[in-house]
C-alpha cells in the first residue's frame, strides 16, 4: 500500500518546544493549520485535506534524529496578566515572571518524518496534502523555524527509505508504551478554529449594577477558550540491540558467570579502543557515551549498555556466558553501524594492549542474528511480565550491608531487626535504582537476598571478583509491578558493565486489585454508591482506550454490545467493585475479577488479560462533586480474601428480589441469600440476620453473618448492587 512521507527539516539543530520528543502528530498538525490559514480564514482546499488527514484512524509512524537536552536557562518576560496593574502599561515591569527553557540538540542534517498507510483510493488527496506541506514555516515555538515537503512511497520505496534512515524510528504500540503523543481525530480541525475564535474574543465586559442613576460600574471578563480535541497514543521507542557470540578460537565456549562484570569492561573497552582509532576527532564523545567519563545527567540517555546473557530457559541451562548483548538507545549520537563494527572482532587487554584468553585460548565476539536468547529476557517481542528477578546482581551503593568478620561470626552475629533493617534499606535502594534506569512503572513490591533465585545461579557476593564494587553492595532482587512490563531490565549501578540483569517470571493472571486511598482525599462512607460508580466509570474509559475498536467489553460495562444486561446462564461476567471503610472515611478501593467472585465464572484467556491490563492502569478517579481521587496501588488486602467458616457483612445485604406482602421477611431474607450462595458457587451456609433495614418503596436489606461448615475462600460479596460494593463479607474473628 502507498504511504504519505512528510518531511520537515529545521534550519538550526535546536528545539524549544515544551513536552516530549518527537514533536507530536498533532503539534505538526497544528503547524499544517498555522501554515495554511490566510489571516483568520482556512482556504477550501487546504480545509479538506486537514479533515482527510484527521479521518485517518491508523498513528503515523514517526522518525527523530538524536536529541540531547540541554541544561537550559531562565528567561525573565512580561506575565499576560496586565489586568493586575489596572492595564497601565507603564507598570508592566511589575508583571516579569521567569521562563524556563531547555532546548534539545540535535543535528538538523536528519529530518523528522511521519508516516501514514494509505488506501490506493486516498492518493489523490495525499497529493494535494503534499502541497499543504509546503506551507510550513515552523514547528514547535516560535523560534524553531522549519519547512516541509511531502511525498508519496511505495511499500518497497519506504522500507528502502527508512533502511538507511540515520534517525531513531517511533512506532505506534500495540502495547501500553514509553512515550505518549497527541494525534490528530476526527473534530480535531474544528476544535481548533473553535480555540482560535474564542480566544479573539476572550475578554469581555460584565455590567454591573448602576450605583446610581448617572453612572454604571462594569469590568473585565475574561472566558477560557476551549481546549483543542486530540488523542492520545502510545508509541514505542525501542533501544536497538546488538547481539554478539563469544568465541574461543573460533569455537563456542562459556565464560564464568560470576566474571560478568570483567567481560563486560573488556569488551566495552575493546570496542572503544578500536572505534576512537578510526574515529579519533570523536574520541571525547565516545568516552562519554562507552564508558560515562566526563558525562552529565544529561549523557544517560545516550549511554550503550553492555549485557553479557546467561544462558537460561531450561532447567538444564548452566547459566554460563556465550553471548553479549549491546543495547543501544535512541538518543546515541553514534551510528548503530559503526558501534556495530568496533565490537566484533578480538577482546584486548586494556593494561596490556593483549589478545584476551580464556583457558589458554584466544576470545573474539562475532555478530549473530539468532535473537532467540534475548525472549528469556523479555526482549524480542517476548511476552511482558509483572514479575522479574535480578540473574545477576543489582549494585546498591546506597544499601551496603555491615561487614561481619569471618573469624568474629558469632560475636558479630547479625540480628534479626538488623537483617530487617538492611532489606529495607536495600528495597527502598532498588526503587531508586528502577527509577534512575528510566522504568517508570509502578512497583507493588520488592524482595531482596543474597542467595540466587535460579538454582544455578550464584550468590550475590560472588560477582564481586573482577569489578569495582564490593561485594557488600550486592543484592538479588525480586521486583513486582502493577502493569506488565517488556524487557530487558537492568538497575543498580552497574547496569552498564552487566550487573543487575533481570528475567520475567510467569504469572498467573490477577484476580484482585487493590488500592489505597490518601487521606487528603478519602470520601465519606456515605458517598460509597457515589464513589463506586466513579470507579467503575474509569474502568470503563480505560477499557475503552485500551481496545483497539475503542469500544467498552463486557467485562466492564456489564452489557451486551446491543446494550441489553448482560446474562449468561445466571453466571455474573462483569467486575465486582467495593470499597472499605475506617470510621466515617472510605480508606480503599477493591476491584475483583468475575472469576474471584462467582466460581461458576470463567473468563477467557483474552478477557483475563484484559482485566488485569485495565484496573492496572487505574491511578486517579474523578467522581464529580467528591473531587480528584489519587489512588496508590498494593498487594491484595488479605482481610477479604482469606478463608474462614464464619462471614459477617460489612455492607447490607440486599436480596435479589423483593419479598411479598405475606412473606415473612426474615425467612425470605435467608432463602433469597442462600440461593445467592448457590448460585455463586458456594456451600450451603447456616444464615443468622442481625438486623433488617426496610426502605420507603417496600425494599430491604440486612446486616447477616454466614456460617458454613467448612472453610471459605473469600471475597465474598452477594446480591442485588454486589458489583458496585453491596452484600460484601468480612472473616467473623468473633469481635467485629
Amino acid at each position: 500500500m502507498p504511504t504519505l512521507l512528510i518531511n520537515v527539516r529545521f534550519h538550526d539543530g535546536r528545539y524549544h518546544g515544551a513536552g516530549d520528543w518527537p514533536p507530536s502528530p498533532a503539534r505538526l498538525f497544528q503547524a499544517l493549520v498555522a501554515g495554511a490559514a490566510r489571516g483568520a480564514c482556512l482556504p477550501e482546499n487546504a480545509r479538506l485535506a486537514l479533515e482527510w488527514l484527521e479521518a485517518h484512524t491508523e498513528a503515523p509512524l514517526i522518525g527523530a534524529p538524536a536529541a540531547r537536552e540541554t541544561t537550559g536557562f531562565s528567561n525573565y518576560v512580561p506575565n499576560n496578566d496586565l489586568d493586575v496593574v489596572d492595564c497601565d502599561m507603564r507598570r508592566i515591569g511589575e508583571l516579569r515572571v521567569k521562563k524556563a527553557i531547555r532546548p534539545r540538540l540535535f543535528d538538523p542534517a536528519i529530518p523528522l518524518i511521519y508516516a501514514w498507510t494509505l488506501n490506493d483510493a486516498d492518493e489523490e488527496r495525499a497529493r494535494s496534502f503534499c502541497a499543504l506541506a509546503e506551507n510550513l514555516y515552523q514547528l514547535g515555538r516560535g523560534v524553531d523555524m522549519a519547512w516541509a515537503d511531502g511525498e508519496i512511497l511505495s511499500e518497497e520505496d519506504l522500507t528502502e527509505r527508512l533502511r538507511f534512515y540515520a534517525g531513531k524510528l517511533y512506532r505506534p504500540a500495540r502495547r501500553p508504551g514509553v512515550v505518549v503523543l497527541a494525534c490528530p481525530q476526527k473534530g480535531s480541525l474544528a476544535s481548533l478554529i473553535a480555540r482560535h475564535d474564542a480566544g479573539a474574543r476572550r475578554f469581555g465586559t460584565q455590567v454591573a449594577p448602576a450605583p446610581t442613576k448617572k453612572t454604571k460600574g462594569a469590568s473585565l471578563l475574561f472566558t477560557q477558550p476551549p481546549k483543542a480535541r486530540f488523542r492520545s497514543v502510545t508509541y514505542e521507542v525501542p533501544n536497538e540491540v546488538l547481539l554478539f557470540d563469544l568465541m574461543f578460537d573460533g569455537g563456542r565456549a562459556a565464560w564464568p558467570l560470576r566474571k560478568v562484570s570483567e567481560l563486560a569492561t573488556k569488551s566495552r573497552d575493546s570496542a572503544a579502543a578500536r572505534l576512537k582509532a578510526a574515529l579519533p576527532a570523536r574520541n571525547a564523545e565516545i568516552e562519554r557515551v562507552f564508558i560515562g567519563r566526563d558525562a552529565t545527567e544529561a549523557d544517560k540517555l545516550q549511554r550503550i549498555r553492555i549485557i553479557p546473557l546467561p544462558s537460561i530457559g531450561s532447567t538444564f541451562a548452566d547459566h554460563g556466558l556465550r553471548r553479549i548483548a549491546v543495547e543501544i538507545p535512541p538518543d546515541c549520537p553514534l551510528p548503530t553501524a559503526d558501534i556495530d563494527w568496533a565490537f566484533a572482532g578480538p577482546l584486548f587487554d586494556a593494561a596490556t594492549g593483549e589478545v584476551v584468553k580464556s583457558g589458554g585460548r584466544d576470545v573474539a565476539l562475532a555478530k549473530t542474528n539468532e535473537l532467540k536468547m534475548l525472549k528469556h529476557y523479555g526482549a524480542d517481542d517476548a511476552e511482558p511480565a509483572r514479575v522479574w528477578r535480578s540473574v545477576t546482581p543489582v549494585v546498591l551503593a546506597a544499601a551496603p550491608r555491615r561487614r561481619i568478620d569471618p573469624k568474629e561470626m558469632r560475636v558479630q552475629a547479625k540480628a534479626g531487626k538488623e537483617r530487617a533493617s538492611e532489606e529495607k534499606k536495600a528495597c527502598n535502594a532498588v526503587a531508586a535504582a528502577l527509577r534512575h534506569a528510566g522504568v517508570r512503572n509502578r512497583v507493588m513490591q520488592i524482595r531482596v537476598q543474597r542467595e540466587p533465585f535460579q538454582s544455578k545461579g550464584a550468590r550475590a557476593e560472588a560477582f564481586a571478583e573482577g569489578s569495582r564494587f564490593a561485594k557488600y553492595t550486592l543484592w538479588h532482587a525480586e521486583i513486582e509491578f502493577a502493569q506488565e512490563k517488556s524487557g530487558p531490565i537492568v538497575i543498580g549501578d552497574g547496569r552498564y558493565l552487566g550487573l543487575g540483569l533481570m528475567s520475567p517470571i510467569p504469572a498467573a493472571p490477577r484476580k484482585a486489585f487493590s488500592f489505597v486511598i490518601p487521606e487528603d482525599c478519602q470520601p465519606r462512607a456515605s458517598d460509597r454508591e457515589l464513589f463506586l460508580r466513579a470507579a467503575r466509570r474509569a474502568l470503563m474509559a480505560l477499557d475503552r482506550d485500551s481496545a483497539s475498536d475503542k469500544r467498552v467489553s463486557r467485562l466492564f460495562s456489564g452489557h451486551e454490545p446491543d446494550g441489553s444486561p448482560s446474562a449468561k446462564d445466571n453466571v455474573h461476567v462483569h467486575v465486582f467493585l467495593a470499597a472499605s471503610r475506617k470510621e466515617e472515611r472510605l480508606t480503599m478501593l477493591h476491584v475483583w475479577s468475575p472469576e474471584g467472585c462467582d466460581r461458576r465464572a470463567r473468563l477467557t484467556i483474552v478477557d483475563r488479560k484484559r482485566f488485569e491490563a485495565v484496573v492496572s492502569q487505574l491511578s486517579v478517579i474523578r467522581a464529580g462533586r467528591l473531587g480528584v481521587i489519587q489512588l496508590e496501588p498494593r498487594n491484595q488486602e488479605a482481610t477479604y480474601c482469606s478463608s474462614g467458616t464464619s462471614w459477617v457483612s460489612e455492607t447490607c445485604f440486599v436480596p435479589t428480589r423483593i419479598p411479598k406482602k405475606k412473606d415473612n421477611v426474615e425467612e425470605a431474607l435467608a432463602d433469597d441469600l442462600r440461593r445467592e450462595c448457590f448460585r455463586r458457587g458456594l456451600p450451603r451456609p447456616e444464615v443468622t440476620i442481625d438486623r433488617i433495614l426496610e426502605g420507603p418503596r417496600g425494599g430491604i436489606s440486612g446486616d447477616v453473618r454466614l456460617d458454613f461448615t467448612r472453610p471459605v475462600q473469600g471475597p465474598i460479596i452477594l446480591g442485588r448492587g454486589s458489583h458496585l460494593g453491596q452484600g460484601l463479607f468480612a472473616p467473623f474473628d468473633g469481635v467485629n
